[in-house]
């Protein structure tokens, strides 16, 4: 299949838990009746974004995956024909919590889900006290529409993540997000951090010969007004959609896959890397 329609739900959060799935439900099958054939939601799409504080309370929003959320999930993507992509906090075990997407396929099937690796600590954004950093790789998975690979909102900033998942094959890289500024950074800061969060997505694509989808929140919470503008990026950097800041959309993108192999055939990146020069990489700094 070389035509592709993505569905990215722009949502915002929601009181419970239970009324943000009923919600998102419906977002999805609007999505799908658009004729969309991979549906991604943003990131922590059950919940408000909890990482705003430390609360030991927060740890009873988790869940186990699959579990609850994904018994509704995969009905609906096999009712609808489509692939979901959801991200949960998920329950591994005592005092063992990720932040996890769930990715499920057009039939119904559980395909796996992706664990973040990259777990930030900022101001607003105490994901450390949440998360523990994935230990399940760089996954892609072959759906009915694609070969996809996913993560999570902090990944997206390490170029290494894009390039192992793309190395593996992954045609379309899914960033599901939850990313805004803060009120008191917004004024002297906010252009330039959009501007570094678009572009470094951007350059993934570029360098990568793939498409990239950012999927972000809308809405304030607390002292975070997340951004939206979610993306969808070609395999030459080109923006060929985006949502508003501010509003809840279902946005519907055709992409034409061909575009990857056209691309890696005349800007031959995989085949000029030299592999034989990257092995500091592994290390934590060069002094």
């Amino acid at each position: 299949m070389s035509r592709v329609t993505l569905g990215l739900v722009q949502s915002k959060a929601y009181p419970t838990k239970e009324e943000s799935l009923r919600k998102h439900v419906a977002l999805i099958k609007k999505a799908a009746k658009s004729e969309a054939q991979i549906i991604c939601l943003q990131e922590l799409f059950l919940t408000e974004y909890f990482c705003k504080g430390e609360d030991v309370d927060r740890f009873d929003l988790a869940e186990r995956i699959p579990g609850p959320t994904t018994d509704v999930l995969c009905p609906l993507a096999k009712e609808l024909g489509v692939v979901v992509i959801a991200s949960l906090f998920e329950k591994r075990g005592p005092g063992l919590y990720h932040n996890t997407t769930a990715v499920i396929d057009a039939d119904g099937s559980f395909l796996g889900k992706y664990r973040k690796h990259h777990i930030p600590e900022d101001p607003g954004f105490n994901e450390k006290f949440y998360f523990t950093p994935g230990d399940g790789g760089y996954k892609v998975w072959d759906t009915k529409f694609g070969r996809i690979g996913v993560l999570i909102c902090w990944d997206q900033w390490y170029p290494e993540a894009a390039r192992l998942m793309a190395l593996a094959g992954a045609q379309i890289l899914f960033y599901p997000t939850a990313i805004g500024w803060l009120k008191s950074e917004k004024k002297a800061l906010g252009k330039a951090q959009h501007c570094a969060w678009e572009t470094v997505q951007r350059g993934h694509a570029v360098a990568n010969g793939c498409f990239v989808a950012a999927v972000n929140r809308v809405g304030t919470e607390d002292e975070t007004e997340f951004w939206g503008q979610t993306f969808v990026a070609n395999p030459y950097g080109e923006i060929v959609d985006k949502a508003s800041a501010s509003r809840e959309e279902v946005r519907i993108v055709p992409v034409d896959l061909q575009a990857v192999e056209d691309f890696r055939r005349i800007w031959p990146f995989f085949r000029d890397r030299r592999i034989d020069t990257y092995a500091p990489l592994t290390q934590r700094y060069l002094d």
